[in-house]
């Protein structure tokens, strides 16, 4: 078997899908993207076909060594996400080729479902309360949220007040039962992170998410030792070596992305770090179908996987446009009960890819940029 071609599809919302074909009419789907730069990954994965075509598709390992060590300049997030999503969509070949799931060459299931979790309210959190009880009755036993909007390097006590306020009312309407994880973006600094997780801690979040920025990941440590509330980050990490230092600092949930993190075959090593530093995992995943499918077939073969993050109806696509199902021939694959997707069982992601959909939906296209925020003086803050 050899690769033939590759051929990228921009979709909406935010998407980027990826088409290998092989000489044998075998085709596997990846999810090579770093939102609102898809362009640019697009090209890096045109690039890397050079190299592609022609090869043995089940050789994916030694092809994820040439296309991150290959090159004199490695590294970060567009290469690594155009190797994810190549990587992504070979293994999807193997898979199919082979006819098992992708965890089944991981080593085998070590569960029979994984738990999920649904995002709910906006970037700028309000309504937080109704719409938890609206996943609540969806089926969901667990949600995440933006416990802030725009931040300041130092915030007033209404600002923080207004933080724990969201957060409770959450808490109150589902329950203690229930479960809520608070997204802080990276939009504060390390001083309002310590200051804002010690007054969550009587709320017990699953989990706070990326309190600070990548760039300040020494902090981790100061801010973990601060706290008894578990810390997760991860999501824009691209490497088992972004995580090495990480992973000692005292931080509960690794949050590798199965589109940025150099796809199935490195997230796979960095749940395997850390689970050595009894760190759990929870793959990022705010995108399509095939980063998720990716995602499951990861929490399916990892002993430390702990939940899973979904984009059904997630805020960036209110609007419109596509969602998670829309691109699926088969959307059950994606049921859940009980806030649980039990495993799936169809060869490679598990996954069918609507093409004649993607193709519409591309000729279309999307250009979607993050938005650029700033504070009330007008400087730039974090989104």
């Amino acid at each position: 078997m050899k690769i033939v071609a590759l051929e990228t599809f921009s979709v909406a919302p935010r998407w980027l899908f990826l088409a290998i074909r092989t000489d044998e009419g075998v085709t596997g789907w990846g999810e090579p993207v770093v939102e609102g730069r898809t362009a640019t990954v697009a090209a890096a994965v045109e690039e890397l076909s050079d190299y592609l075509i022609g090869q043995d598709p089940f050789r994916i390992e030694d092809h994820w060594q040439v296309m991150t060590k290959g090159g004199f300049y490695r590294g970060g997030p567009i290469l690594s996400s155009a190797v994810a999503g190549i990587d992504q969509a070979l293994w999807d070949i193997k898979g199919k080729a082979l006819g098992v799931p992708v965890y089944e060459l991981l080593g085998g299931a070590v569960r029979d479902r994984v738990r999920t979790y649904s995002w709910i309210a906006g970037d700028e959190p309000d309504g937080v309360a109704e719409h938890a009880l609206e996943r609540m009755e969806q089926g969901f036993d667990a949600v995440k949220m933006n416990g802030t909007g725009k931040a300041r390097a130092l915030e007033s006590k209404a600002e923080l007040d207004l933080l724990v306020g969201r957060v409770a009312a959450v808490r109150e309407a589902i329950g203690d039962s229930a479960d809520i994880a608070v997204d802080f973006h990276g939009r504060v600094s390390p001083a309002v992170a310590r200051e804002a997780l010690r007054l969550l801690e009587p709320l017990h979040p699953l989990f706070v998410e990326e309190p600070i920025v990548p760039e300040l990941t020494a902090d981790f440590g100061r801010i973990c030792a601060s706290t008894t509330v578990p810390i997760a980050t991860g999501e824009r990490l691209y490497s088992r070596w972004d995580f090495r230092d990480l992973l000692g600092s005292g931080i509960a949930v690794a949050q590798p992305d199965l589109s940025h993190a150099g796809g199935i075959s490195e997230v796979r090593r960095i749940a395997a770090m850390a689970e050595a530093y009894g760190v759990a995992l929870a793959p990022h995943c705010p995108l399509g179908p095939i980063a998720f499918a990716a995602s499951l077939q990861i929490d399916f073969a990892s002993p430390n996987a702990l939940i899973q993050e979904t984009s059904l109806g997630i805020h960036y696509n209110t609007g419109g446009g596509s969602d998670l199902l829309d691109y699926l021939v088969d959307r059950s694959v994606f049921d859940f009960a009980e806030s649980h997707i039990s495993r799936p069982t169809a060869p490679g992601l598990g996954i069918e890819i609507d093409e004649t959909a993607v193709r519409k939906a591309a000729e279309v296209g999307q250009r979607w940029r993050n938005p650029v925020w700033r504070n009330a003086d007008g400087s730039l803050t974090e989104w």
